[in-house]
């Protein structure tokens, strides 16, 4: 049998056909059991030497001193090839079998057995050989160790076995290469501990993960120890074990130099960036726009700088915690150094916030400013729209309520104005207080693009206040053109107003001015009340007139022409001129009446009258009565009476009445005179009569 170590992969088709197999069962002198089923196909001597060398390279030295049981299962075979394969024993394994157990089949091969007897053979092959039927094997071995080809109780799956054959021969195979590679790495790293840069370059990864290796390694029970250990896999593990934490310990440094060799880099990474393409960002990016979409491009620009930011900041974030991680647990010159680096990493990312920051406040600024801009400039060219439009109310209210809007426009206007200069105070606050690029801010000058900035946002707040007080100019003008309008309208309204109460008194004097008074006091009573009632009148119409010629001098100076007020001069007058002819009509009756009471009143309390008193008082009552038929004759040649007919025929009868009573007084004074002379015709016609007759002559 050959020395060399044979694995299970050079034969695996081989070993796949179970030539033969070692089920893990012992007999009873605890050597282990080698098992040959032999088929009825022809079976290859040269693959069963092959099959049992390999087989026999698996066990123990110390296992291999307690010899084998070799079960030759011949059931199903020939005699010849069972006897070849006995036989081939004596070449294979002569020192190392202790037993061979040959199955036969039953009464099969009684009579060719007695032409060779393996026992007496045994010195000259050096084993002993015996024929023994299936069921009578459990006599040299125990069942529990027999498989159940053999009716024993022992399991045993020869692809199972195959299987961890080849996990364990493949774990001592990378176990060992892995031991090698580790030992190489170790001791590599010594020779190379001096130079620190270079041990970090010289890093040598081993072909298997060790971690893998050890997991994978081989657990067994103690039958299968005898099987599948090699004495020095123990060894092995134990060596394999140190080496790797040797390795492990190895690897924790580098890893330690390395990463911090990383840290470095990527620190040293974000400052320049930082401090060279980003800081060029910001410096190149200063304008704060014209209009309030242009600074909104300009926000979307910042964003995108300040995108490109949060990428490094993030870096910086993650650097940090690495740093933090490895101070926990650094040496002093790394701590220091870490120190360092998280210092100038820190002092540069929140400078450089500090700046987006102060980009970001001013920008903001900018948009309100430009926002607040827009909209004065929009409220200034709609007071400057209302100012341009004609003025052509219809009524003083629209005049009021238009007066009203315009004011309010310019309030609002001048809060937008007021709100812009805050804002525009915020911004130039805000870019005065940007921080410094430079180490040294006193020497720092502010930037041509930042002069540019300043100027343009005090030169727009200069034009605002220009049209703002353009504007204000336009509308104290228009303000007083609109009151002049409001005023014209209520001097309009007012003289409307004059004619309505004329009108009014001229109606009242011609419906309700009818009696004349009972007597001369309340006539000269009534006659008082008309002079004062036309003293009203006359300053109603004073006032009209007054108006229309305010309405004229307002209409010369608002440049309006066409006015309703020239149709009201001319009602005016013609309602004046009717109630002057009405009124001087009613003073002469009230006159006519007082004379008439007073020569009446005379006549009656006198106790000698003339007949001239009497025939006064009979004129001047029927002038009354003549003139109380009369009608008023109005300029334009229209007629007017005094009240109703009612009221006329009522007025008539009271003088009628008085005229009677003066009448009765005559006959008194002429019945006295003729009171002796005339008896006779006192008798024949009686005062009555007379009275009568006198009545009838006046109707």
């Amino acid at each position: 049998m050959s020395n060399v170590t044979m694995e299970a992969t050079t034969i695996l088709p081989v070993l796949k056909k179970k030539l033969a197999f070692l089920s893990g069962g012992k007999d009873r002198r605890s050597g282990l059991i080698l098992t040959i089923p032999l088929c009825s196909d022809q079976t290859s001597m040269e693959e069963l030497s092959a099959t049992l060398d390999y087989l026999l390279s698996i066990p123990s030295e110390k296992c291999k001193a307690r010899g084998f049981t070799v079960i030759v299962d011949g059931r199903k075979s020939q005699w010849n090839i069972v006897k070849t394969v006995v036989l081939m024993l004596q070449n294979v394994i002569p020192a190392e079998v202790s037993l061979v157990c040959v199955v036969k089949p039953d009464e099969f091969w009684d009579k060719k057995v007695t032409h060779f007897c393996f026992w007496k053979e045994k010195d000259r092959l050096g084993f002993e050989v015996i024929l023994v039927s299936a069921n009578k094997l459990t006599r040299y071995i125990e069942p529990c160790q027999l498989t159940d080809d053999f009716g024993g109780s022992l399991d045993y799956d020869h692809n199972d076995w195959l299987n961890k054959r080849l996990v364990f021969e493949k774990f001592t195979k990378e176990s060992t290469s892995l031991l090698d590679e580790l030992s190489i790495i170790n001791d590599s790293d010594k020779s190379s501990s001096v130079d620190k840069d270079k041990s970090a370059d010289c890093a040598l990864l081993p072909s298997f993960d060790p971690e893998t290796v050890l997991q994978t390694g081989p657990a067994w029970c103690p039958m299968e120890e005898e099987l599948l250990a090699q004495p020095q896999v123990m060894k092995l593990l134990d060596s394999l074990r140190e080496q790797y934490t040797r390795y492990q310990e190895l690897c924790r440094q580098r890893n330690k130099r390395t990463q911090l060799d990383e840290i470095h880099t990527k620190v040293m990474q974000v400052v320049t960036w930082l401090q060279g393409p980003g800081s060029e960002l910001l410096k190149t990016h200063q304008a704060i726009g014209d209009s309030i979409r242009a600074a909104q491009a300009l926000q979307q620009k910042h964003e995108e700088i300040e995108s490109q930011h949060s990428e490094w900041f993030a870096v910086y974030v993650e650097l940090n915690q690495q740093i933090a991680a490895l101070l926990s647990g650094g040496e002093e010159e790394e701590v220091t150094e870490l120190k360092a680096l998280q210092q100038q990493l820190s002092d540069v990312c929140y400078r450089q916030a500090a700046h987006l920051e102060s980009r970001q406040n001013v920008l903001q600024a900018a948009q309100a400013f430009h926002s607040t801009t827009q909209e004065l400039s929009q409220q200034l060219d709609g007071l400057l729209g209302m100012l341009c439009a004609d003025v052509a109310p219809a009524d003083g209210a629209s005049i009021q309520q238009n007066l009203k809007l315009l004011e309010e426009k310019l309030q609002t206007v001048e809060a937008g104005l007021s709100s812009l200069r805050q804002k525009g105070g915020l911004v130039l606050e805000q870019m005065c207080s940007q921080p410094s690029w430079s180490l040294e801010p006193e020497t720092e000058s502010p930037t041509g693009e930042q002069q540019d900035n300043v100027q343009h946002i005090q030169a727009v707040m200069e034009e605002m206040q220009l049209r703002k007080q353009r504007c204000e100019d336009m509308v104290d003008v228009r303000r007083l053109k609109m009151l002049q309008m409001v005023q014209l309208f209520k001097c309009e309204e007012d003289a409307l107003q004059a004619v309505e109460w004329l009108s009014e008194l001229l109606d009242a004097l011609l419906k309700t001015h009818i009696r004349l008074g009972d007597d001369s006091q309340e006539t000269r009573t009534m006659l008082d009340k008309h002079r004062k009632f036309v003293d009203v009148a006359q300053s109603t119409y004073d006032y009209g007139r007054q108006l229309l010629q305010a309405t004229v001098v307002l209409c010369q100076s608002l440049r309006c022409t066409t006015r309703s007020s020239g149709e009201t001069l001319p009602r005016l007058n013609r309602v004046w001129k009717q109630f002057s002819v009405s009124a001087e009509e009613r003073q002469q009756r009230l006159e006519l009446a007082l004379n008439f009471h007073t020569a009446a009143e005379r006549v009656r309390q006198a106790e000698c009258v003339e007949a001239e008193s009497l025939d006064e008082v009979d004129s001047s009552g029927k002038t009354l009565l003549d003139r109380l038929t009369m009608p008023i004759i109005f300029p334009d040649g229209s007629e007017q009476y005094f009240g109703s007919p009612s009221d006329t025929a009522a007025a008539v009868e009271g003088v009628r009445e008085r005229l009677l009573l003066v009448e009765e007084r005559r006959l008194q004074l002429q019945e006295a005179r003729l009171h002796n002379d005339d008896e006779e015709e006192k008798a024949t016609t009686s005062p009555k009569e007379h009275k009568k007759q006198q009545k009838s002559q006046y109707v």
